[in-house]
């Protein structure tokens, strides 16, 4: 499993609809499953972005499809990181000659 963080958006459509966005979570939480995706932690921010998501997901491809599915329901613009976890970063580093 890979980790990666999400950052989304609202768009106007998901602005008009912004009461519904917390059962719009859980929906999507349901959804990742069949994707291969575990949403893990899901938070409602300030500043740039409207919310911050931490997933894991089996693959590259199984998180592009999921990311893609939600935001083609038009509540959301994503962009997404993977992420690295401090073993991985140090084991990437070793490869450095």
């Amino acid at each position: 499993m890979s980790t990666y963080i999400a950052l989304a958006k609202f768009t106007d459509q998901g602005l008009k609809g912004v009461k519904e966005t917390v059962k719009r979570a859980d929906a999507a939480r349901e959804t990742a499953s069949k994707y291969g995706v575990q949403m893990k932690d899901i938070y409602w921010t300030l500043g740039e972005y409207d919310i911050v998501i931490l997933l894991d997901a089996k693959d590259d491809a199984s998180l592009t499809a999921f990311n893609l599915a939600l935001s083609s329901m038009g509540n959301v613009k994503f962009q997404t990181m993977k992420a690295f976890t401090r073993d991985e970063t140090e084991a990437m580093l070793g490869r450095i000659k």
